[in-house]
């Protein structure tokens, strides 16, 4: 039998991938939050009760956008190709083991593109410390020799699309066929 904690942890994520589909599917502002509340088999009051509003949810839906990749900069960078297959295998990994993640990257880039999105969270998708440290792997991995040479920006918004390419597909075609890791960062491999 599940604890009380363990129940309310479900019941949260059951809202958030609720949330999710809807936001997705309809944008921000055409999500209403009785439907969400609906979507989740809840009332609206206990939907208040774990998020407070519907940009609450909205807002906690962004920070486990950021924070999935966020984690993935913690990896060992002393080798730079293989920081960037971890990323990518950590990612494809997560990908092919939910759904929930690849509708986060679709969610993520929706939010990126949108102006109807709420202040804050306007504000959270400014911080690009993800790019950053990316730009700098790349650095090192050309002064190791392990990188070719070319715009490390430009490699960095090739190794991420790609990323983000494959996952918006899953979202559309959760039954395709996922890269290998090493695919995705092979174009970073500098040749001998």
């Amino acid at each position: 039998m599940c604890s009380r904690k363990e129940q309310r942890e479900k019941r949260r994520w059951e809202i958030l991938e609720a949330a999710l589909e809807l936001f997705i599917q309809n944008g921000y502002t055409e999500t209403r939050i009785s439907d969400i509340a609906e979507k989740a088999g809840i009332s609206m009051g206990l939907m208040f009760h774990y998020f407070g509003s519907k940009q609450g949810l909205y807002e906690e839906l962004i920070r486990i956008g950021l924070e999935g990749p966020a984690q993935v900069i913690e990896f060992d960078d002393s080798d730079p190709l293989r920081y960037f297959e971890t990323i990518a295998g950590y990612i494809l990994s997560a990908i092919k083991s939910s759904s929930f993640t690849a509708k986060m990257f679709v969610l993520m880039v929706q939010a990126q593109l949108t102006s109807s999105v709420p202040e804050s969270v306007s504000e959270l998708l400014d911080d690009d410390a993800l790019v950053s440290k990316s730009i700098a792997v790349i650095t090192e991995g050309q002064s190791l020799g392990q990188i070719r040479e070319g715009d490390p920006l430009a490699m960095v918004i090739l190794f991420w699309q790609s990323i983000s390419g494959v996952a918006l597909f899953a979202a559309i075609q959760p039954q395709a066929p996922l890269p290998e890791p090493e695919w995705i960062v092979e174009f970073l491999r500098r040749n001998k």
